[in-house]
């Protein structure tokens, strides 16, 4: 098994950059077996079609517009992920559903997409995010870490130690 993990956003843009801040503390917590990478996706677009290529499933983590309250989590998969990406946050999500579009039609697409997004509450300029979403990430990272495990990904824990060295 082939598995990606992708934090996308934009990190200067206060919670748009959410996905980038979930994946890289998942890095530092968790060990995976060697058939996970854990990618910094930030605004690359396009860019990402061949970390699509021979994964068997692809995890992205994204702040969406899901036209609902800030903080809100919410999980979008295979087909159903461009039809959630019309309502633009930035041009990004362009580029992702270009990506999905064209990962189709080079059919290279992987057996299973997820995207695990929050609506944000800012957009402004800015490198912290809203209390209202730091105030979520650890169930977003929650929930990031459950559909692993459904996945049948082992996810460990690093000891305090560990993380510390």
């Amino acid at each position: 098994m082939n598995i990606a993990l992708i934090g996308l956003g934009n990190i200067l843009l206060r919670d748009e950059g959410v996905g980038v801040h979930a994946a890289n503390t998942i890095k530092q917590r968790y060990a995976f077996s060697p058939y996970v990478e854990i990618i910094d996706g930030g605004t690359m677009g396009l860019d990402l079609l061949p970390i699509f290529e021979g994964r068997d499933k692809v995890l992205i983590i994204d702040a969406v517009d899901f036209g609902r309250e800030p903080g809100h989590i919410g999980m979008i998969e295979n087909d159903d992920i461009p039809s959630v990406l019309n309502s633009k946050l930035s041009v990004h999500h362009i580029n992702l559903s270009d990506v999905l579009f064209a990962a189709k039609l080079m059919d290279i697409s992987p057996s299973e997409i997820c995207l695990i997004g929050i609506q944000p509450q800012s957009l402004d300029v800015g490198l912290d995010m809203t209390g209202e979403i730091k105030g979520k990430i650890e169930t977003l990272i929650d929930a990031v870490i459950r559909k692993l495990k459904e996945w049948n990904v082992k996810c460990v824990l690093l000891s305090h130690q560990e993380l510390s060295k």
